[in-house]
């Protein structure tokens, strides 16, 4: 992405940019305060997410950019946050496995993704590594900012693992929406709105357009989770839905959360409680985690300038 803090500088440098990745004309869409997003940078960025979630190419381009738009601008937002408390980023050790994590889970060897790369004429590998970074370095922020503030009450978690001692494990495969709503925006009709996008587009193309998870990149996939990790609420849910099914809108805090089951699985397994119980306080850590960094971000983001031309 280009930053330069002098427009002028920086004007010449995209009428003359001679970049690898396309021979397009750049021109500024976006301001971030006195960060730019060019329509080169945009054109990368959907490029990148359609490899992350390739379903997304059949939402169009004009629904892709502005997804596109909204990543880079949180990407903006989060390494300028992480920049004024100078947190280091040159862990090389870090950012092979971070790049290493993605492209396996997207089920593709490090040539295959490579090839991607090149054949959409996208991000480099460093260029990537430096991003998967800012969400690591950001996570690291929330972490020392509000672990003080992070509540788990042991006998409730104790007592789920108790409920669940000697029976089949059951284990959801399970994508996720979370989104908020304005102040003046009706619930009920954004509702709808979200449920008609589902049935339109698909839960993977509608988490991308709607969801304010950092796992929206991914369709909002989140992986296999143990119904003991799970609250209460969440699993009355479930209980009753089918694999493809969605359940009715949880309200979680001031967000509202919709789950997606893609698959499930039971294990006859006996469950070791003091393993089961550091995945548990490992899981409710994250949740109240990801909670702080959305109301962080929120704040943050009132800071910043952001025009669009």
């Amino acid at each position: 992405m280009l930053n330069k803090k002098n427009y002028f500088f920086l004007f010449f440098l995209i009428l003359f940019s001679t970049s690898v990745f396309s021979t397009e004309k750049a021109f500024i869409q976006i301001s971030v305060d006195k960060e730019i997003i060019t329509n080169v940078d945009i054109k990368k960025e959907s490029d990148y997410l359609e490899i992350l979630n390739p379903n997304l190419s059949t939402l169009g381009e004009k629904k892709i950019n502005q997804i596109a738009k909204k990543s880079l601008i949180t990407e903006i937002i989060k390494n300028n946050e992480i920049n004024k408390l100078l947190v280091s980023n040159e862990n090389n050790e870090l950012k092979e496995n971070l790049l290493k994590n993605l492209y396996t889970k997207l089920n593709l060897s490090k040539p295959e993704f490579e090839n991607l790369l090149i054949q959409k004429k996208n991000y480099t590998l460093d260029e990537i590594k430096r991003k998967l970074m800012i969400d690591i370095l950001w996570n690291d922020l929330i972490y020392f900012k509000f672990k003080d503030q992070i509540k788990i009450d042991k006998s409730k978690l104790l007592a789920k693992i108790e409920d669940a001692a000697e029976k089949d494990k059951k284990e959801y495969l399970l994508s996720e929406i979370i989104f908020e709503k304005d102040v003046n925006q009706n619930l009920n009709e954004l509702i709808k709105k979200i449920q008609s996008s589902i049935k339109e587009i698909g839960f993977g193309n509608t988490a991308n357009i709607y969801s304010i998870s950092d796992t929206s990149k991914f369709g909002g996939k989140i992986g296999w989770v143990n119904e003991t990790s799970l609250s209460n609420i969440i699993n009355q849910n479930l209980q009753n839905k089918n694999i493809n099914e969605f359940t009715d809108v949880i309200q979680v805090g001031n967000n509202f959360l919709i789950l997606m089951i893609d698959d499930i699985k039971f294990t006859k397994i006996k469950i070791d409680k003091d393993e089961e119980l550091k995945k548990l306080i490992e899981f409710e850590t994250n949740r109240q985690l990801n909670q702080f960094s959305k109301i962080y971000f929120n704040k943050s983001k009132i800071n910043y300038i952001i025009n669009e031309n």
